[in-house]
């Protein structure tokens, strides 16, 4: 490795014990401003993540649907499904750069100030996407303005997650790391099934008409709801005590996107690549699952929304007993279990899809993302105990976008022109084979860091 181990923090938590509550404290017991409770910060720790998979599955879902129709209209069903896709990849390459401006910003000025600009953002912009003109009413510049948006998305989610899961880190017990950082984790789960909920009582209520000409903007602007109730909740959070103390010492660093990169690159491609296998494991079973069922095997879009909302509600349920999984046995053995079983569901999955039956489709995608919470609940405290204190949000942000853009920002595009042209699902679960790979293999070479103190 890069590095050797720096010297354990221990000694700043009990300075700061009389500041601070672990995530383990009492909801509602009485505290000082600087004392968190437990629901609260859990809260402000998943409301980010809960917001950007809203924003981002309803923007999935609409891109498999209608969305070719919509802003992509002179082609074909499929390119023009494949062409959404390809600008909801935009919403994940730009992310590093919201990786870099506010991973920056993260060590210099703290995690809170960073959390509140970043909520606002994602709001503005999911917010006028349901308002914008279709192709029909201003033409190219319809799907123009789209991918400017995502862009614009991509920049603040690209700060967002680091702080979100640091939140929870430095305030909380060190032995709960796992459970703790889970939180963040448990938003996409949150904010999908809240979006394919939305989505599916839409429709429900109105007719496909009615939900092509206006209906698909009310999930858009709906998210703004989101926004307010989280910017009530982080409000009322306070910076973590391991920042304060750098600050107090005047110890943050100068350029922190420069130290990751000269002094802990190695930990970055680590944490980095042990990302890629989960987001295109998820990417297959929720993205890709509405394209094929509705698509390729003809269903309703309500046996496939159905199944999805099943599935997250699962993966909720289990990324925090994966991530408090991994507190008791380590982050690596839980993340290579769900590798491995990712690897074999790649090809059952297709399997399940394919007999058409109801009931076995929804098991396919509930396995999947139970699965998928194998890695997804020791991640975030895996990712970010990578790197110390004084880049720690600049290194996580780093890793967590860039590992975005390896694994999740191509793989419905991907996934969607391999079946155009080898017209079968084999090539589908090799490609999901060799991005866990490359996870396992990052997970191969890093140490273990469940049971070590954070560094300073």
């Amino acid at each position: 490795m890069d590095h050797q181990h720096s010297v354990a923090i221990h000694s700043e938590h009990s300075k700061h014990s009389e500041e601070t509550q672990s995530v383990e404290a009492v909801p509602g017991t009485e505290a000082g401003p600087a004392k968190q409770t437990a629901s609260r910060l859990a809260t402000a720790s998943s409301v980010g993540t809960t917001l950007e998979w809203y924003d981002f599955t309803v923007y999935n879902t609409l891109a498999a649907l209608i969305f070719n129709r919509l802003f992509f209209p002179s082609f074909d069903p499929l390119s023009g499904t494949i062409l959404a896709f390809s600008t909801y990849a935009v919403g994940y390459i730009s992310r590093p750069i919201g990786g870099v401006l506010f991973g920056h910003l993260g060590d210099k000025l703290g995690r809170r100030f960073v959390l509140v600009v970043t909520l606002v953002l994602m709001g503005i912009t999911t917010g006028l996407m349901g308002l914008l003109p279709t192709y029909a009413s201003i033409g190219i510049l319809s799907p123009i303005l789209l991918v400017t948006l995502r862009f614009v998305q991509g920049v603040a989610l690209g700060g967002e997650w680091a702080g979100a899961v640091l939140i929870s880190v430095e305030h909380g017990a060190p032995d709960k790391r796992g459970r703790n950082a889970s939180w963040t984790q448990i938003g996409p789960s949150f904010g999908t099934l809240l979006a394919t909920g939305v989505i599916a009582l839409i429709t429900w209520l109105v007719s496909p008409d009615d939900f092509l000409a206006w209906a698909w903007r009310i999930p858009f602007i709906a998210s703004l709801l989101l926004v307010v109730f989280g910017l009530w909740i982080r409000r009322g959070i306070e910076e973590t005590p391991l920042f304060k103390e750098l600050d107090k010492n005047h110890a943050t660093a100068k350029t922190p996107i420069g130290d990751v990169l000269r002094l802990h690159w190695r930990r970055l491609l680590i944490a980095g690549g042990s990302r890629i296998g989960s987001d295109v494991l998820y990417a297959l079973v929720v993205v890709f699952t509405l394209t094929y069922v509705t698509t390729v095997l003809d269903l309703s879009r309500t046996l496939a929304l159905t199944a999805i909302m099943i599935g997250t509600a699962c993966n909720a349920l289990t990324v925090p007993l994966f991530g408090a999984l991994s507190d008791r046995i380590g982050r690596r053995p839980v993340y290579a279990i769900g590798i491995v079983l990712g690897a074999i569901w790649a090809f059952v999955f297709f399997m399940l899809l394919d007999t058409a039956q109801p009931y076995l489709i929804v098991l396919a995608v509930v396995v999947g993302l139970v699965v998928h919470a194998a890695m997804f609940g020791p991640q975030a405290a895996f990712v970010t105990e990578q790197f110390p204190t004084r880049v720690r949000y600049a290194g996580s942000s780093l890793a967590y976008t860039l590992g975005g853009i390896a694994g999740g920002a191509f793989a419905p595009l991907i996934f969607a022109s391999l079946f155009q042209s080898y017209h079968n699902t084999i090539v589908i679960s090799l490609y999901v084979v060799a991005a866990l790979a490359m996870s396992g293999v990052a997970l191969f070479v890093a140490r273990e860091t469940g049971k070590s103190p954070l560094e300073e």
